[in-house]
């Protein structure tokens, strides 16, 4: 076997049984967790540094170890507000679904969190669902997002104010 392919497949090998060791390892330390993060805040760089905490906890887990979910209300919802809906709702200050923002909400949505936005701050603020804030829909929303806070508790979910 050539020498370069030999290599090649060895780092590979490498890589996959430390990437294995790695998961197990984090399984063995944190097990399965079901958490909720809440955010009903609307400052862009806290709401920048709580997706840095969800991706951290990801990291150190494994996405396949958690149920993890995002509850928005109230201020929060400027986290997936779209910065053109900002002129029409003048309950928000800011519209943070900038393009920085929305990609590290894919990143996380494509590892199994889910973003749940409350119903009463949609209604009270007058926020179009599919206009105004960004890849949210129908399932998403929740009837009220403190209450959902509660019953996520009440099944389990550990607490995380970031």
């Amino acid at each position: 076997m050539n020498t370069k392919i030999f290599k090649l497949l060895s780092a590979l090998f490498m890589g996959i049984v430390l990437l294995t060791a790695n998961s197990a390892f984090a399984n063995e330390r944190y097990g399965k967790q079901k958490v909720v993060y809440h955010i009903n805040y609307d400052n862009p760089k806290q709401q920048t540094g709580a997706l840095r905490n969800i991706q951290n906890h990801i990291n150190a887990v494994g996405a396949e170890n958690l149920d993890l979910k995002v509850v928005l209300h109230g201020n929060g919802l400027a986290m997936l507000l779209e910065p053109d809906s900002l002129k029409k709702l003048d309950k928000f200050k800011h519209a943070n679904a900038d393009q920085k923002m929305t990609a590290s909400i894919d990143t996380l949505k494509g590892q199994g969190v889910s973003f749940n936005v409350c119903e009463n701050t949609v209604r009270g603020r007058k926020v179009d669902v599919y206009k105004d804030l960004y890849n949210v829909d129908e399932k998403d929303i929740v009837p009220s997002g403190v209450a959902e806070v509660a019953r996520l508790q009440l099944m389990g979910y550990a607490y995380i104010k970031p």
